[in-house]
Parts: C-alpha cells; structure tokens; sequence
C-alpha cells in the first residue's frame, strides 16, 4: 500500500502534527495508524509536582495514546505545528528533534511548547515511525535557542 505521509521524513513529521491538529472533534486516526510501525511507542514526559529531582514516563503503544488522549481531542481545538528541527539520519535509521507549539487556533496565542524526540525507520519502501517521546517547556525546563519559532 502506498502512503505519500511516509516517502519522507518530512512528509512524515508533517502528517504527525496533521493528524492532531484540528477543531475539537475525532481525529483521523487511521492516517495516524498509516504512519508508526508496528510495536511503536509515544512517550510523553513531565515533572514530578513537589519532587527535587525526575520526571514520570507513560509509554503508550498506538492504541493506547489514541484511547487516552480521544476524549481530550474530541472536546478541544488544538494546533500544533512544528517550529524548529533537528535532523540526524544513518542509513535506514533518523532521529528528529522537533520543536512545537500548540495554540487553540492557529490565530490565537501559544498555550505551550515543547520538543519531540522522533525517531524513524525506512524499510526501502517508506519510512515508518518507531517512536516518539515529547516534553512541555516550563519555567525550569526552557526551550533551546535552536527552537525559536520560525517566522510565519
């Protein structure tokens, strides 16, 4: 089966934040499914509240961050888009860091941003998503200076 999201690293990155990005409402989770290989994981990451020190991991197989995250999406508008990356490919394997931010509309204000660490396989067909693994910016966890915003 031929999927154009996947010919490129690109055209992959670009249908992950397409997939999520939308008024509230269900998501076309079959593209999403399209894009990760199989046994793939999402990690999202954040801060222990009160903790000096660590950070809790979820690690969700596909099904999972659709079931968990589904009611969230299905009741708010959220944009997110890409603002910055970093490339690195070997052969059949490429790891993307990929700066984001995520607003309510694509007009109105930024209510975070973060990085993705994604990292991809290419089967000499198509390139296939084995992982992501994100976290949020805050007060003790600011973005790079690689991460600025592009301009719009």
């Amino acid at each position: 089966m031929e999927n154009n999201d996947a010919q490129s690293i690109d055209s992959v990155i670009a249908a992950l934040y397409d997939t999520i990005s939308g008024p509230a409402g269900p998501r076309d989770w079959e593209r999403e499914r399209g894009l990760f290989a199989s046994g793939a994981i999402l990690v999202p990451t954040g801060p222990i509240p009160g903790a000096a020190r660590g950070a809790p991991i979820e690690v969700l197989d596909l099904e999972g961050y659709i079931a968990s995250r589904s009611p969230y999406f299905a009741a708010n508008d959220l944009f997110e888009r890409e603002v910055a990356r970093r490339a690195f490919r070997f052969g059949n394997i490429a790891h993307v860091l990929s700066a984001y931010e995520v607003r309510h509309r694509p007009e109105t204000e930024v209510l975070w941003r973060g990085i993705n660490s994604i990292d991809l396989f290419h089967d000499g067909e198509r390139w296939w998503v084995v992982s992501i693994v994100w976290d949020n910016e805050r007060p003790d966890n600011a973005m790079p200076d690689w991460a600025a915003p592009k301009a719009r």
